[in-house]
C-alpha cells in the first residue's frame, strides 16, 4: 500500500538514502507490527502483520484496478500456502514470447550488435547481402521490436501491469 510518508519519515527520505525495512510501533496498543521502507518522493511501502489476525492483511482499492489487484493477491496467497498458483493472464503466451524478443534486440542494440546480426539470432536468418537485407521481413520485424523496446523502456512497462479493458 503507498501512502504519504508521516513527517517522521520525511527527512529520512528526503535525502535520498534508502532505508532497510524497520518496525514501527503499534498505534495506541493495537496488537500489530508493521514494516516501512521508504520508496522515495513522499511514499512507502507498508506491510503490516496483524498478530489478532495470525497473518498479513491485504487491502485493495475498489477502483478499476482493484480487479487486476485481486488476481495479484490471489496469487500470492496461493504461493504462501504451497497451492498451485494460477496463471497470470495479463499476457498471452505469444505477447510474452514477443517481449522476450524485444528485450532481447534491445540487449543486442545496446551492446553493439547490427541489426542484421539480431535477426540472425531472433529469426535464425542466414545472412544477407545488402539488397536482400533492404527486402527482408526479418529487418522490418527487428526495427519494429527496437521501436516497441524503447516505448516500453521509457515508461510503457506500467501497461504490462493491467488487463485490457473494453472502454
Amino acid at each position: 500500500m503507498l501512502t504519504e510518508a508521516p513527517s517522521a519519515l520525511s527527512d529520512s527520505i528526503a535525502d535520498g538514502s534508502i532505508e532497510p525495512w524497520r518496525p514501527v510501533p503499534p498505534a495506541d496498543g493495537a496488537d500489530d507490527a508493521a514494516f516501512r521502507y521508504p520508496l522515495g518522493n513522499g511514499q512507502h511501502l507498508q506491510v503490516v502483520d496483524c498478530a489478532v489476525q495470525k497473518g498479513a492483511v491485504a487491502a485493495v482499492p475498489l477502483g478499476i484496478e482493484g480487479f487486476d489487484r485481486i488476481e495479484a493477491v490471489h496469487r500470492l496467497l496461493s504461493a504462501l500456502h504451497g497451492r498451485a498458483v494460477p496463471p497470470d493472464t495479463r499476457l498471452t503466451h505469444q505477447q510474452r514470447i514477443r517481449q522476450r524478443r524485444m528485450l532481447r534486440a534491445f540487449d543486442g542494440d545496446r551492446a553493439g550488435a547490427t541489426q542484421q546480426e539480431i535477426a540472425q539470432v531472433l529469426f535464425d536468418v542466414d545472412h544477407l547481402n545488402r539488397d536482400e537485407w533492404q527486402a527482408s521481413f526479418a529487418r522490418h520485424r527487428v526495427k519494429t521490436l527496437l521501436r516497441d523496446a524503447r516505448k516500453m523502456i521509457t515508461g510503457g512497462y506500467r501497461k504490462l501491469l493491467h488487463h485490457r479493458r473494453q472502454s
